[in-house]
């Protein structure tokens, strides 16, 4: 057998990729079935899954409701990604929370972050939740080092009627490269 160059392995890679990928053209653009029963659309998967329903509405933590901190604190709450972050510099003057999430899983840019807020009375009784959502905004520029560290501020929903005393805190959100 004759030893192949890196030029005829580099041909046979090319015409492989051409075949494949003239194939798979071809095939969505003569509007071939898939199994969900539409067409394949040249630039999206489509993947179904029997009895999975699309979440709907905002994520949730369930530990949120179950906190009941006492008056003056501020808690976290479990979360799916508590192993990957620290909150720090937690404060809570009445009229909103204030704090910081450090990322500690890795060394990459956080890309979204959702911080949920449950606020309490003097009693422990949930009386509303707030939200923070970060997106990152790739405005073309790159630091040497990526920000690991996310300040946010959740203001007590308006229209509480009793003052809230406490909060209890959870990230059910959080995406970093």
């Amino acid at each position: 057998m004759k030893p192949r160059t890196p030029r005829a392995i580099a041909l046979v890679a090319i015409a492989a990729v051409l075949i494949v990928g003239g194939g798979a053209y071809a095939l969505a653009a003569s509007g071939a079935s898939g199994s969900s029963g539409g067409s394949i659309s040249a630039g999206a998967a489509r993947t179904t899954f029997p009895g999975l329903v699309a979440p709907s509405g905002q994520p949730e933590l369930e530990s949120i409701g179950k906190a009941h901190p006492r008056p003056g604190e501020v808690v976290q709450a479990a979360g799916p990604f508590d192993d990957r972050f620290l909150l720090e510099n937690l404060a809570f003057d009445g009229a909103a929370v204030s704090g910081a999430v450090r990322v500690t899983s890795d060394v990459s840019a956080v890309l979204d972050l959702e911080v949920v807020a449950g606020f309490y009375d003097d009693t422990g009784a949930l009386l509303g939740t707030g939200r923070f959502v970060h997106h990152l905004v790739d405005d073309g520029s790159h630091s040497v080092a990526p920000e690991e560290l996310v300040t946010f501020t959740i203001a007590v929903p308006s229209g509480i009627a009793v003052p809230a005393v406490s909060v209890a805190l959870g990230v059910p959100v959080l995406v970093n490269e």
